[in-house]
């Protein structure tokens, strides 16, 4: 498997300039969580799993966030914060209320460099 080819340079900078913004919006999230901001510790008392919640969140945003920079595993890093995001939207839709737009921003562009950045399979090669 091998991964997507872009197609430019100029491609190829505009996903690693997303990776770079969201692994530095992640990783802050992320900090914020496992620091116990007193913001994000009411957010998850309202989730209503308790605070070992806000630590697993954390440690996957900050893990997330290091996946993105690294060349070989910024479409892990991706496919893990999209899914972390849709998770977020479900959670603010359905048990804390509040405004989900930013975790839709975050769960989109989190996609996109998956989508950029997932691999394909290379074609079969046949002996002559």
């Amino acid at each position: 498997m091998t991964t997507s080819s872009l197609a430019s340079p100029t491609q190829r900078r505009i996903v690693w300039g997303v990776r770079i913004l969201l692994a530095l919006a992640f990783g802050a999230a992320g900090a914020a969580k496992l620091a116990g901001a007193q913001q994000m510790v009411q957010v998850f008392d309202a989730i209503g799993f308790g605070q070992w919640f806000r630590y697993l969140t954390g440690l996957v945003e900050v893990g997330g966030a290091l996946l993105l920079l690294a060349p070989a595993t910024g479409f892990l890093g991706g496919l893990l914060l999209a899914a972390t995001m849709v998770c977020a939207v479900a959670t603010h839709l359905v048990l804390i209320g509040g405004n989900p737009a930013p975790a839709v921003v975050l769960a989109l562009l989190s996609g996109f460099v998956a989508w950029r950045l997932r691999p394909l399979p290379q074609p079969a090669v046949t002996a002559a």
